[in-house]
Formats: structure tokens, C-alpha cells, sequence
């Protein structure tokens, strides 16, 4: 940054001799420099810079030709502040630069109002822009992180390795190859993923990646805790365990080298039909069930149809992540939805899902969008002297809780003062000799990047104030009010801030947090009414009476991830202590339920359907109907807007004796609920005993939470 900004503020104010230029320079390279925090290594930075570079000459233009007038840039800056906080759903990159562009549309909406010089300004910004990403690939070059592909790809030879140690005796894992799996699981997690490497854009590939990832975590799981059988393992069993193993290996190849996995793919389909059909009793989906295997054989059969169905997921995924819409294997149309839609109607569905009140990504739009226009509305009004300072604290120092903001901003008046002081000091002893300031301001840059992001807002605050003075000495003469200016410009930015901060969404996640997940259960408990009614119903009801509230889950579930990813974000000491909310919940525990339901509910109505004997279909509907109840109440006592007052979470006991239960003539397909529900049961109770977030996603790993530990993202 430092280079940056010095190559190109004296390239063109000594020169070149163009002031304008010259502070577009400095100030483009430390917008996407120091205010944007964009992922990944120089070179993944400098690309993304790359790629917005045409955006950065549209705010531009549009900052000069709307500052003309007061009201043409107040309403500017409304539509511009809102829509590039907004830009924050499309995922890591586009949220770390939207701070970036706020500036780089602010700094050319303030005096001087000459749209003549806007080639200068072009030229300028272009320049710092350019030099700034020669720095970050060429100067201090890192390390690659291993990419998400090479993850999964590596996830899955993995897989494929436990799956043949499961055809031969004894039939289950050791606990070193357990360990090597829930290990492989766990370094897909999104937080042990550098942010730039992690798939979240919502295009189709991205998508299928993200798909990908949560399919291989799922089959390690599921292949991690596989029980051994009773007896010998049926061929029906070690064909489809063989077969997972072939496919596991081919999508760890298509995933490295392209080849598309279909051969594979389509074994294993046959072999979980044979497998399913002998599971059953037959091979015509509609007959009526075989009862001689014992309850603990169906078990298992069911729990190794579920690994099927993870490796297929896998498959298909890894081809669409791979060759995006021209994938060879053949999916369904309801899990992979996305497969074949356009990516402007993708783009439209995230933009959609976000744009309404209850997600975070909306509230924090409109909250610094508002901030900036009042700010930019009150240096019109009263032509407060450099305006810009006053928004740029604004901007930098608004945060999505009150008491975050107000921390903030009491760090950076502090912080702020000081410059001042210094300031004032500097600039009256150095007077009008700008060489001084010349040979100061790069040391100074390298002084002020360096400590001021280690030393946290204060320290950033004060050494900007006097960076800034430094810079401004060098355009125009200046006296020890520059310093008393800034001071003002900082308290007026954040009181606006601190406002604004107060009247919209003031506590920022926490209480969506707590809104989203009770939501998630609530709908959570409606599919879980809704699948196990269709399976005890078998194929009249299988269609109309799941699909639309999986829908409503899978929006529930986009809502209550982003709500989460900010939670992580925001201070602790508004943790709901106090007010009569429960101070542990584990919310990750709570997202974990959600994706259990979503993709448990996929699985089981998906054809062919068996009707279930009318005990077994009495106890299935009975047991789906008292987890229900049992979300309920959990999702009552997190939701802060009830008609009742916020009440502990109740302790969800795991085990029940009704989940036992073994009706005469069960087919494989009852125990493939139990084993559904008795996950949920798991899932909840983890919610209740507030585990941390990591033992909650570890241990998601068991026996039966883990048969359901992907999801359908948006």
C-alpha cells in the first residue's frame, strides 16, 4: 500500500503536476488497499481488484456527474451505498471490496464539483488502482492455499479408502481410519477454509463445489460409523460398498483432472437397487415388503443405502462443479435445482432470498446505505470543509451493533484527538515547506499501514489524521486547523454513525440469530410432520405434501447461515444475558438440525415409494409428530418476539425408548426414519446443553447425526 500510494501521489502532484490525479491515486490505493478487506493471498487480491476495475470507473463517472448538486448526490449515494453493501450475498470477495467502492464513490462526490477533470480523476485512480495490484502480486508474494477442489478431491480418495475397508472383516472401521475421516470432514468446514477459497457465489459451479464438499463430509460420516452386520456381509452390501469406493475414486479424478464420472456413477445406482430391492423383499418397487430379515439387518441395510445416497449426491455434484451445464451424469431435477437455470435467474434467487428484513445481509445494507446518505446530505447542507473526512468515518467506523459502533468510535476520537494534536503541532512548526512533508509522508504511509491495523481503530485513526494532513499540506497550504477539521469531520461521521446504528437493527445479529433459528425449527418441524406422513402414506402423498415446505426450509436455512456468519462477528457481551434469554445456546448445532431435516426429508420420499404395514406406519407418523413438538419447543424458547417471555431451552433427551420400537413386518424403509429421527433427536439435544460450536460440529459426526450432514445451500 505504501508503494502504491507514494509511486503514484508523486508520479503525478510533482511529475506530472496534477493535484487531482494525484489524490485519486493515493486515495484508490487505499480504498481497496486498507479499507476493503478482500481474501486470499496478493495475487488472489490482485485479481479481484482486476475484476472490479471497471466498476471502480463507474462510481467514478457516476460520484462526478451527481455531484453537481446536493440533492442529485444525496440520492446517489442512497442507490450506490446500498447496493454495494447489498453486493455482500454474492460471497467473501464482493463483500471485502464493497468498502473499497463506497470510498471510491464518495471521494469524487465532494467539492471541487468539476466534471471537466474527470479524465484526471480516471487517469488517477486507474493508476494508484494498477499499482496497487503490482504490489500485491509482485512485492512479499505468499504461499497458495490448497484449493476447495484439491480439498473435496483429497476428502474423497479418503472416502473411497474406508468404503473398501468396510467389504472385508470385520466390516467396520478401525478407530485410526475413523479418525482419518472425521478429519478429512472437518478440514472442508468453512471455517477451516481460507475465505477466498471458499465456494459461496451463486453460480453453478460454485454452487455444485459448495454441494460437493457437503456430499463428501456426509459419506465420510456415515462410512465413519457404520455399524458391523450381525453376521456375513450380504454381496448386495459389499457390491454397493465397493462400488461407493469406485465412484469416491473417480470424483476425486474428475475433481483433479476433469473425467467426468458417470461409469461409475451408474454402477452404484444398480447396485443400491439390488440392494433396495432385497431389502425389501422384492424386486418390484410396489409389492409388499419381506419380513425375514431381523431388525437389525434392516437397520444396517438402511444405513448403507444412506451411504449410497451421499456417493451419488457426491458424484453428480463434483461433475456440475467440474463441468458446470455440461455434466454427463443424470440427476434429479428437485436436489440439483440449480442445474439447469440460467445465472442471471441464479443471481436473481440470491439477490431475492436476501431482500427483505429478517436477513442480515438486507439490515446492514440499509443501515450503512442510510448512514452515508445523511452523512453526505449534512456536508451538503451546511458545506461542511472537507465533507469527505466526515463520511469516510462514517463509513469506517459504522459497525452492525450499537455497542460494537459506540466502542468504535470512542477508540477513534480518542485515537483521532491525538493525530490532531500532532497535526496541529506538525503543521505549525513546518509551516508552508511542503519538501518536509514530501519526505515525511512515505515513511509515515509504511509507519501508519503497519501499526494501525496491529494496533487496532484508535491507533488507525490517529495515524490516518495525520497521514491525511500530510497529503492536503502538499496540495494546498495549510495551517493547524486542517487538525481542528478533521476533528470535526470524525465526531460529526460518527455520531452519524452511532445514530444510525441505534435506530436500525440495533443489536445486530443476536436477535436475528435467535429470530432465524426459531424459525428454522419451526419449519424444520412442519417437513418433519410432512415426510414422515408421506412415508407412512407411501406414494399417494409422497409428492404434494413435502415439497413445499422443504422450500420454505431451504430458505429458512439461507437466512439463519447468514445471520450466523455475522453472529461470529459481532462483540459477546450482548449475548441476551440478562434480558431473559438463554446465555449458551449452540446456534451451529441448531443450522446442523436444519440440514438434517432438509436433506433426511430428500432422501426418504424420493421413489420408489413402499407403503409401510399399518403398525409401522401408525408408530412412524406417532414419533414424527413428538420430534415435531419437541422443535417446537425448542424454537419457542429461542424466539425473542413470542407472545411469552424467553425461556431456557428445554433439555431434549437423545434417547427414547419409542425410537426401539420394532413393528411386526417393518420394512427397511421404517428403520430409515427411526434412524432420521433419532439424528434430529441427537441435534436438538446439543442445542439444549450449549455445546461450543466446534464439539457441536465434531460430534455431528456420530452414528446417526451424521446420515444427514449435507444440505441443498443456496
Amino acid at each position: 500500500m505504501a508503494l502504491a500510494a507514494a509511486i503514484g501521489f508523486y508520479l503525478f502532484r510533482y511529475g506530472l503536476d496534477s493535484p487531482v490525479a494525484a489524490t485519486y491515486a493515493l486515495f484508490g490505493a487505499v480504498a481497496l488497499g486498507g479499507l476493503s478487506r478482500i481474501p486470499g493471498t496478493g495475487r488472489q487480491r490482485a485479481a479481484s481488484m482486476l475484476r472490479v476495475l471497471p466498476v471502480c470507473w463507474v462510481l467514478v463517472v457516476v460520484g462526478t456527474c451527481l455531484s453537481v448538486r446536493t440533492w442529485s448526490a444525496v440520492a446517489g449515494m442512497l442507490a450506490v451505498g446500498f447496493a454495494l453493501a447489498f453486493s455482500a450475498v454474492a460471497g467473501p470477495r464482493p463483500a471485502g471490496v464493497a468498502p473499497g467502492l463506497q470510498l471510491l464513490y464518495i471521494l469524487p462526490s465532494f467539492p471541487p464539483y468539476d466534471p471537466g477533470s474527470l479524465d484526471e480523476r480516471l487517469l488517477g485512480a486507474t493508476t494508484g488502482l494498477v499499482l496497487l495490484m503490482a504490489t500485491e502480486a509482485l512485492v512479499f508474494p505468499e504461499p497458495s492455499p490448497t484449493p476447495y477442489r484439491e480439498r473435496a478431491a483429497r476428502a474423497a480418495r479418503t472416502a473411497a479408502d474406508c468404503a473398501r475397508a468396510l467389504t472385508v472383516p470385520p466390516y467396520a472401521l478401525k478407530a485410526q481410519d475413523r479418525s482419518a475421516a472425521e478429519e478429512a470432514g472437518r478440514g472442508l468446514r468453512s471455517l477451516m477454509v481460507p475465505e477466498a477459497e471458499r465456494p459461496a457465489g451463486p453460480g453453478v459451479r460454485v454452487r455444485a463445489l459448495a454441494h460437493t464438499g457437503l456430499a463428501v463430509r456426509t459419506l465420510l460420516h456415515r462410512l465413519a460409523w457404520l455399524t458391523a452386520p450381525p453376521g456375513a456381509q450380504e454381496r448386495e452390501v459389499a457390491a454397493v460398498l465397493h462400488t461407493v469406493a469406485d465412484l469416491a475414486t473417480a470424483t476425486a479424478e474428475c475433481l483433479r483432472a476433469g473425467t467426468s464420472p458417470v461409469g461409475p456413477y451408474t454402477q452404484l445406482s444398480s447396485a443400491r437397487a439390488a440392494l433396495s430391492a432385497l431389502s425389501a423383499g422384492t424386486s418390484a418397487p410396489q409389492a409388499a415388503p419381506r419380513s425375514g430379515f431381523t431388525p437389525t439387518v434392516l437397520r444396517r441395510h438402511a444405513a448403507v443405502l444412506e451411504i449410497a445416497d451421499a456417493a451419488l449426491a457426491m458424484g453428480a455434484a463434483a461433475d456440475r462443479a467440474v463441468h458446470g451445464r455440461h455434466a454427463e451424469v443424470e440427476v434429479t431435477p428437485e436436489r440439483f435445482w440449480y442445474a439447469t437455470v440460467p445465472a442471471p435467474v441464479l443471481w436473481w434467487h440470491r439477490l431475492r432470498g436476501h431482500a427483505g428484513r429478517r436477513s442480515v445481509f438486507f439490515q446492514n445494507a440499509v443501515r450503512i446505505a442510510l448512514a452515508l446518505t445523511a452523512a453526505r446530505l449534512v456536508a451538503g447542507l451546511d458545506t461542511l470543509p472537507h465533507g469527505f473526512w466526515a463520511m469516510l468515518a462514517t463509513l469506517s467506523l459504522t459497525r452492525t451493533t450499537l455497542e460494537a459502533t459506540r466502542h468504535t468510535i470512542r477508540l477513534a476520537l480518542t485515537g483521532t484527538l491525538a493525530g490532531a494534536l500532532l497535526t496541529a503541532a506538525t503543521l505549525t512548526l513546518v509551516g508552508t515547506h511542503t519538501n518536509v512533508y514530501a519526505v515525511l509522508l512515505p515513511l509515515w504511509m509504511l509507519f501508519a499501514f503497519t501499526v494501525g491495523p496491529v494496533r487496532g481503530v484508535g491507533w488507525a485513526q490517529g495515524l490516518f489524521t495525520v497521514l491525511v494532513a500530510l497529503v492536503f499540506a502538499q496540495l494546498a497550504p495549510s495551517t493547524w486547523q486542517l487538525a481542528e477539521v478533521r476533528m470535526l469531520d470524525v465526531l460529526i461521521g460518527s455520531t452519524i454513525g452511532a445514530v444510525f446504528g441505534l435506530l436500525a437493527w440495533p443489536r445486530g445479529a443476536h436477535d436475528e440469530m435467535r429470530r432465524a433459528a426459531a424459525e428454522l425449527l419451526r419449519t424444520a418441524a412442519e417437513v418433519v410432520v410432512a415426510t414422515t406422513s408421506s412415508v407412512a402414506g407411501g406414494a399417494a402423498t409422497i409428492v404434494p405434501t413435502a415439497a413445499p415446505g422443504r422450500r420454505s426450509l431451504h430458505h429458512a436455512l439461507v437466512l439463519a447461515e447468514s445471520a450466523y456468519a455475522q453472529f461470529q462477528s459481532e462483540p459477546t457481551t450482548l449475548t441476551g444475558a440478562g434480558r431473559g434469554y438463554p446465555a449458551s445456546v449452540d446456534w451451529q448445532a441448531t443450522l446442523i438440525a436444519g440440514q438434517h431435516t432438509l436433506w433426511g426429508s430428500e432422501r426418504l420420499v424420493a421413489p420408489p415409494a413402499t407403503v409401510l404395514p399399518a403398525a409401522a406406519a401408525r408408530t412412524a407418523e406417532a414419533l414424527g409428530e413428538r420430534m415435531a413438538g419437541r422443535m417446537l419447543l425448542v424454537s419457542a424458547a429461542l424466539d425473542p418476539g413470542g407472545d411469552t417471555p424467553p425461556t431456557p431451552v428445554p433439555r431434549i433427551d437423545p434417547v427414547h425408548p419409542e425410537f426401539g420400537a420394532e413393528p411386526v413386518g417393518a420394512p427397511r424403509r421404517y428403520y430409515a426414519v427411526i434412524e432420521w429421527l433419532e439424528s434430529l433427536a441427537a441435534d436438538l439435544t446439543r442445542i439444549s446443553r450449549g455445546a461450543s460450536p466446534r464439539a457441536a460440529a465434531d460430534t455431528g459426526a456420530d452414528a446417526r447425526s451424521g446420515a444427514g450432514a449435507s444440505q441443498k445451500h443456496d
